[in-house]
């Protein structure tokens, strides 16, 4: 095969994941988004393998690691529960940025094969985006990997601070951006092992101090990383379709963390200054403001009181993803629609620990669609809804982020549910969120707190609806 077929093939691969990207940002279009996305990936791999040059590699090697590689994605993708894919993410951007860490380290020793000089006497531009590929690679790996052990409970969710340590990180940054304007004047290979080490050491400081409740942040940021990374590479061997597709992942994944800012009232630069955010604990109920009166109910109270009711609103969140709660939830809309209910769901842009988490699990039940709304087009409703069935949110609810100036979540957007006629709320305890801040929502008198698991509570109100 030519080189012009070549890059023909990765220009038709390139515009299949652009067209993957454009379908998934809407869950009406999300599969075909995933098909245009394995098409565009199978016809890459296949012009890969293919390439002029490539028989010299050893096909056996190559079809071995495809194997293994892609029987471990099998198996990893059949047994993945939907609460775990946050931190399944975040491991794979880590095998993406220890890639790009390897791809440097074989130019580096090779460069012959790749056509960007001879050993010892490589291009400088090669060395440019060599360097800069290896560094973001490798804040990709340890800052994944430590992303990974946080959501995973491996770790603590809370930030992890100590004196310095901002002036600590500024000084190894400034220390890095001069060690690859060394490497790029002298190509020596110490120094290009002094830059990998000194990123991974930047990857773990940089994510440590970031604290749970901005992990869908880190998450996105790191899909950001990972795409440069790639990119970079892929300008170091010549890679076209490397090229192209890290760069819209690394586009794409600064965006996600725009919109995820945006959602949060922070800057990437508060994000990456780390310090906010706990991880999910006890507040006692009432906390700073003394003893407050605190409306509890059970079942048959929820059930009576939704199937009275003409609109219903319904707020997922993280706690309905732990119980696997999504099932009984529709089970739960469904018996409602049937006494002429009108239900929505109200998604918040992090509800969740990944952007999208809420909308997935909803789309595993088959909850249609055209239910399902963002907070922009939902807000305005909360006031007209007769009741809000909020299931394991809590930080995206909390009234705290309008109303207290200390708050440290305050000008945080929230799903405005307190204006509902009523709120059901359902949650295990009177615990905080996961950014550790009491929930003034509890005690509005409006509230009715309904305690337990959200798929027990869910299918307890389904069973009692038959009493009325």
């Amino acid at each position: 095969m030519s080189y012009e077929l070549t890059s023909f093939l990765y220009l038709v691969a390139a515009v299949l994941f652009i067209l993957a990207l454009r379908g998934l940002s809407s869950p009406v279009t999300s599969r075909r988004g995933n098909q245009f996305g394995i098409a565009g990936m199978t016809i890459a791999v296949l012009a890969t393998l293919v390439h002029p040059g490539m028989h010299s590699v050893g096909y056996l090697l190559i079809l071995l690691g495809i194997a293994i590689g892609g029987s471990i994605g099998v198996v990893v993708a059949r047994r993945i529960q939907m609460t775990a894919l946050p931190q399944l993410v975040a491991a794979f951007h880590s095998l993406v940025g220890l890639a790009a860490v390897f791809v440097a380290a074989a130019a580096l020793n090779a460069p012959e094969a790749f056509g960007i000089g001879s050993y010892g006497n490589i291009h400088v531009q090669s060395r440019i985006e060599m360097s800069l590929g290896l560094a973001i690679g490798a804040i990709t790996f340890t800052g994944s990997l430590i992303a990974f052990a946080k959501l995973q409970a491996l770790m603590k969710g809370a930030p992890i601070t100590f004196r310095y340590q901002h002036p600590l990180n500024l000084g190894l940054a400034i220390l890095l951006v001069a060690l690859i304007v060394l490497f790029v004047a002298t190509a020596a290979q110490p120094v290009f092992w002094l830059i990998a080490l000194l990123a991974l050491a930047l990857g773990f400081l940089i994510i440590i101090p970031i604290g749970g409740a901005d992990m869908p942040v880190v998450v996105s940021m790191l899909n950001s990383y990972s795409g440069w990374a790639a990119c970079g590479i892929g300008f170091t061997i010549q890679n076209l379709a490397l090229i192209i597709t890290g760069a819209l992942v690394g586009a794409s994944g600064a965006i996600l963390s725009y919109v995820m800012c945006k959602g949060m009232n922070r800057s990437i630069i508060n994000v990456l200054l780390g310090g906010f955010g706990t991880e999910a604990g006890g507040g006692p109920a009432g906390g700073a403001g003394g003893d407050r009166t605190v409306k509890h109910g059970n079942a048959e109270d929820a059930a009576f009181i939704m199937k009275n009711a003409s609109k219903v609103i319904v707020v997922p969140g993280y706690g309905m993803a732990v119980a696997q709660a999504q099932h009984a939830l529709r089970e739960m809309a469904d018996v409602l629609k049937e006494e002429g209910v009108d239900i929505k769901y109200a998604i918040h842009p992090v509800a969740g620990r990944m952007p999208g988490h809420m909308n997935v699990l909803l789309a595993e039940a088959s909850v249609p669609y055209d239910e399902v709304f963002e907070l922009e087009q939902i807000n305005n409703e909360f006031s007209t809804a007769d009741v809000v069935y909020v299931i394991g949110a809590n930080d995206v609810t909390n009234p705290a982020a309008k109303t207290d100036p200390k708050s440290p979540i305050y000008g945080m957007p929230i799903l405005e549910v307190d204006k509902a006629k009523t709120v059901l709320f359902v949650k295990r305890s009177m615990a905080s969120g996961y950014a550790g801040v009491e929930n003034e929502l509890f005690f509005r008198p409006n509230t009715m707190m309904l305690f337990g698991d959200a798929k027990k509570v869910t299918e307890e109100i389904v069973q009692a609806f038959g009493r009325f």
